[in-house]
């Protein structure tokens, strides 16, 4: 019976395992890119203050669509990764950017966010203090179909999720380590629904 009720377990946690995958491969976009109000750049780790090259390339990827006219503001969102680091997440993005010949006034910092719920939760708060209704999320491909789960749900007007691909991580890893996050999001998911409706 326990030998039973354990291989149900392992069978059902690899039929979710392969769900979890497809969403992350098939899911990941949105809509059709156009013109948007804000590209929101979602954080990830700096080195030595600076963005890593994982982040440089999300970074790139939304010059490219900033240069393109896909959007005329940014929003960088990401807190504080470690107390030893100067700066905040958003603050690294924003001094690359402003590197690279972007305005100041054309980037909006959010220096709070240690998740990607917070990161989009946070940056909605800025769109609408700003009177902003749309936004390209930009982020990489394995973590695109996860982020536009969570715009969705934070009421996001039809979110665009504009992805790159990466040539610096290793995505065997970080795919699979998606599948354990997307996990999480829809745990939390179910409770701030319940938290809601309580």
């Amino acid at each position: 019976m326990i030998f039973r009720v354990m291989l149900l377990f392992v069978v059902c946690g690899l039929i979710w395992f392969v769900y979890t995958q497809w969403v992350i491969h098939n899911k990941s976009s949105g809509r059709e890119l156009s013109h948007a109000d804000v590209g929101i750049v979602l954080g990830a780790v700096l080195w030595d203050n600076k963005p890593s090259p994982a982040l440089v390339e999300r970074l790139d990827h939304a010059l490219s669509l900033y240069q393109a006219g896909h959007f005329d503001t940014f929003i960088v969102t990401g807190g504080l990764d470690h107390p030893s680091l100067r700066l905040t997440e958003a603050q690294g993005m924003a001094a690359y950017l402003i590197e690279r010949g972007v305005p100041s006034e054309h980037i909006l910092l959010e220096n709070q966010a240690t998740s990607t719920y917070e990161n989009l939760l946070f940056s909605r708060e800025i769109m609408e203090d700003h009177s902003y209704k749309s936004a390209v999320i930009i982020t990489h491909r394995y973590h695109g179909a996860r982020s536009l789960e969570i715009a969705n749900f934070l009421g996001y007007q039809s979110p665009v999720v504009s992805t790159t691909e990466s040539k610096v991580l290793n995505m065997a890893w970080h795919q699979m380590r998606e599948s354990l996050a997307y996990t999480k999001w829809k745990l939390d998911q179910l409770w701030i629904t319940i938290g809601m409706k309580g």
